[in-house]
């Protein structure tokens, strides 16, 4: 049988199996609407309930704080439109050149509505810093949006210190948090944040669910209207077996976070001190304070399409740093923002491992690449 080496982690992750025996009730046994008043719905009800509670707990919110959506992409186009849709007075919106494409394509939306939206630059490890944030915000400023991690080159940005600029000035403070929630410690009193995206299958949950953190007394506009499911703000009949899945994936992942960290890391640091080791000419981009395991590497003179077909004839899956159209290979946004050369930028792919990948995997890989490059 062909190896097959999953090292796309930051795309998405393998199912737990604690997660997946946890939803099987509620798909099988368990399948009432938690709308209704009947005894059957009671134990749906509960499941919803304690759910909530589990994922608030992991970080460090109040249950009745934690609005369950279909994932990070409804997660950050509700943050941001719901924002933008409740202010008449259309004050601005700040964000950064790195975002993931559901906030940046939500604030060019709501720019054609009339609402200023300011891009922040990143440096060239793919940091916002507060210095700049400082330079763009004003007092006419409504929400500052800036994710928590990266998830092309995997940078970690100083939340804590943005979001206070922005509370200084008066603004909502919003961070989408895909990358993160699960794999770093993420604390929602501690950062300040008043809105954060999280979604499922990136930390080893099913796939079509995530949530959306709103800080009490946070104004915002509802996302679905219809049926008065998550306080009246999102309508439509719940998920209640991918809710769960979700739930005790990100308990599992929290209560071994250390351990996982330390695993994925030990990993990385092997892949790393291999491949340098090797004559293949390669950079890596981002920051040294980044999301344990994901690497974005730049081969000088190579292309990350080829790589990324030539591996995956190995049996090993990674994802491309570039975006193909049918016409040429155009350097991603993320490493266009941080000024990556083209020599480099356009060989880019991410490795991203994680709970299930082992240092054989990483000693497979930088053979894989030393096939193709040499």
């Amino acid at each position: 049988m062909k190896q097959m080496i999953y090292a796309d982690n930051a795309a998405t992750t393998k199912l737990d199996i604690e997660a997946f025996e946890a939803m099987k009730p509620y798909l099988l046994e368990d399948y009432a609407n938690a709308s209704q008043p009947y005894s059957f719905s009671r134990g749906v009800k509960k499941a919803l309930k304690d759910s909530r509670e589990i994922i608030a707990k992991c970080i460090n919110a109040e249950p009745d704080e934690i609005y369950f959506t279909s994932g990070g992409t409804e997660s950050d186009n509700w943050a941001i439109k719901g924002i933008a849709y409740n202010d008449s007075s259309r004050k601005a919106i700040i964000t950064s050149n790195i975002e993931h494409h559901a906030v940046l394509n939500s604030c060019r939306q709501v720019e054609r509505l009339g609402v200023p939206v300011a891009y922040l630059p990143a440096n060239e490890e793919a940091i916002i810093s507060p210095e700049i944030l400082k330079q763009f915000i004003t007092k006419q400023t409504k929400l500052v949006s800036i994710m928590m991690a990266n998830n092309e080159v995997g940078s970690i940005q100083p939340i804590k210190e943005l979001c206070a600029i922005a509370h200084d000035n008066g603004a909502i403070f919003h961070t989408d948090a895909v990358q993160a929630v699960g794999h770093i410690p993420v604390d929602v009193k501690a950062f300040g944040v008043d809105l954060l995206s999280a979604s499922a299958h990136k930390f080893n949950g099913p796939k079509g669910v995530g949530f959306l953190y709103i800080k009490k007394g946070t104004k915002i506009a509802e996302h679905e209207i219809g049926g008065h499911q998550e306080q009246a703000l999102r309508a439509g009949t719940e998920n209640v077996a991918a809710i769960v899945g979700m739930a005790i994936a990100l308990k599992n992942n929290c209560n071994n976070l250390a351990k996982n960290s330390e695993l994925v890391t030990e990993i990385e640091n092997k892949f790393k001190s291999l491949l340098s080791k090797t004559n293949i000419d390669f950079i890596v981009n981002g920051s040294k304070v980044h999301i344990p395991g994901n690497i974005s590497l730049s081969f000088k003179n190579a292309d990350g399409e080829m790589l990324l077909h030539r591996l995956d004839l190995l049996g090993i899956m990674v994802s491309t740093g570039a975006a193909c159209d049918s016409k040429s290979t155009q350097i991603s946004h993320v490493l266009q923002a941080i000024k990556a050369s083209e020599e480099y930028a356009k060989g880019t792919i991410r490795i991203s491992f994680g709970k299930y990948n082992s240092l054989k995997d990483a000693e497979i890989i930088v053979n894989g690449l030393i096939q193709i490059l040499s």
